[in-house]
């Protein structure tokens, strides 16, 4: 190969990068057929992948979280949660906490989620089982024992199920 007539060119497309190396119609068919291959993929992989910006879990929970100066908080008034329901909103208003800066982690322990909420310390554990159990909370090993992190299925399990109770304004 003749390093005169040596091409390279970089791809990035959604985190993946590929370099292609040759001669300018050896690289130039290599760029095509890799585009050709990659762009329906990674669309067709966009259809089916969850993950939840801060925009929209701001825009989906906006009516029932509030980010205060005593941390991120359930903010519901004259509407009947279960306890449940205000353990899982919990957790999503520390997600919302943690990725808008305003919160130092996305998960809790049993008695900070105890605290925030003022539930009582048995329900709060029992309903962590539950919603663990559901595959709605994740249980993660801490410095200072176990926390909880809401899980997407869970952001989308809460959402369903608010959205019923608490009508848009």
């Amino acid at each position: 190969m003749d390093s005169d007539n040596i091409i390279v060119v970089n791809v990035s497309f959604s985190g993946l990068q590929v370099e292609f190396k040759g001669n300018p119609e050896e690289v130039g068919l290599q760029v095509n057929e890799f585009l050709n291959k990659q762009i329906p993929n990674i669309d067709l992989a966009r259809r089916i992948s969850v993950n939840y910006s801060t925009k929209e879990l701001i825009n989906m929970f906006n009516g029932v979280v509030k980010i205060t100066p005593e941390g991120p908080r359930v903010w519901v008034a004259n509407t009947k949660l279960s306890d449940k329901d205000i353990v899982a909103l919990q957790l999503v208003a520390v997600k919302i906490g943690k990725q808008t800066g305003k919160s130092i982690n996305d998960s809790l322990s049993t008695s900070e989620i105890q605290y925030a909420t003022s539930l009582n310390p048995k329900s709060v554990s029992s309903r962590l089982s539950e919603l663990t159990k559901m595959g709605y909370i994740e249980k993660e090993a801490a410095e200072k024992g176990v926390k909880y992190r809401i899980t997407t299925q869970g952001i989308n399990w809460l959402f369903n199920i608010i959205s019923k109770k608490i009508p848009k304004s």
